[in-house]
């Protein structure tokens, strides 16, 4: 009981709520594969003679995969509809999916949530083909997240972050759904962290250094790296 008090006042200090469930996206924050998105994306953008660069990439990040593609091909003006670029992409994901690897921190704290009890989720907007080129080497780890909401191709889920659909209905499919106020999500990109706060849950943003600092604005909390999180500020089990 005195350690839950200890963390209560931690979290009043903090202005942070107490929470009792997580959500995690997946690229860029538990998986290096917001890099090996970059790579497979401009494999197919070099062929039209365009570049796939960052002011692109920022826009897209957490977005469907059907919307993010669409954007890039009238952005730059390339010549191809969704479903050829689908299967250019689809061509290369397992050779280029097949270097994802796992973040720093990121064993750490989901093996210590884990080890606590706390449900954790996934919520990403992949695809489940592409969840599986990704995952396939990490299946242990993965196999610790229940609910894992792949938004790609989920008929549930109908619109991408930054509507706030995704998250609720990753909530929704927790084992004893949370009010979602007692839910908090990581993330990575703006869309993502935008998505959170709208479904009014408290977001930890782990953005890339090249992110503005406008749009980290909205997330609950800011770091460098997973390796800084510190549960109790959420009134979640110290490591």
């Amino acid at each position: 009981l005195s350690i839950y008090m200890h963390i209560s006042k931690i979290c009043y200090l903090n202005m942070y709520r107490r929470v009792t469930h997580v959500i995690f996206d997946m690229d860029g924050l538990l998986l290096n594969t917001e890099d090996l998105y970059t790579m497979a994306f401009q494999n197919i953008c070099s062929a039209y003679g365009k570049t796939y660069d960052w002011s692109i990439k920022i826009k897209i990040m957490g977005k469907k995969p059907d919307i993010a593609a669409q954007y890039v091909l009238d952005c730059l003006e390339i010549p191809l509809t969704y479903l050829q670029w689908k299967e250019k992409f689809n061509s290369q994901m397992d050779t280029v999916f097949s270097k994802s690897k796992l973040l720093p921190g990121v064993q750490k704290l989901v093996s210590h949530l884990k080890s606590k009890g706390i449900p954790i989720a996934i919520c990403s907007g992949s695809s489940k083909a592409a969840y599986i080129a990704k995952t396939s080497h990490h299946s242990e780890f993965f196999s610790q997240f229940n609910p894992i909401v792949l938004c790609g191709d989920d008929p549930e889920v109908k619109h991408g972050k930054p509507h706030p659909e995704a998250y609720l209905v990753t909530n929704s499919r927790f084992q004893s759904p949370p009010d979602p106020e007692s839910v908090l999500v990581f993330e990575d990109a703006p869309n993502g962290v935008v998505a959170g706060i709208e479904a009014n849950m408290q977001v930890v943003m782990v953005p890339d250094q090249r992110v503005p600092k406008e749009l980290t604005d909205k997330a609950t909390l800011v770091l460098k790296s997973l390796e800084d999180f510190k549960p109790e500020l959420f009134g979640l089990p110290p490591f």
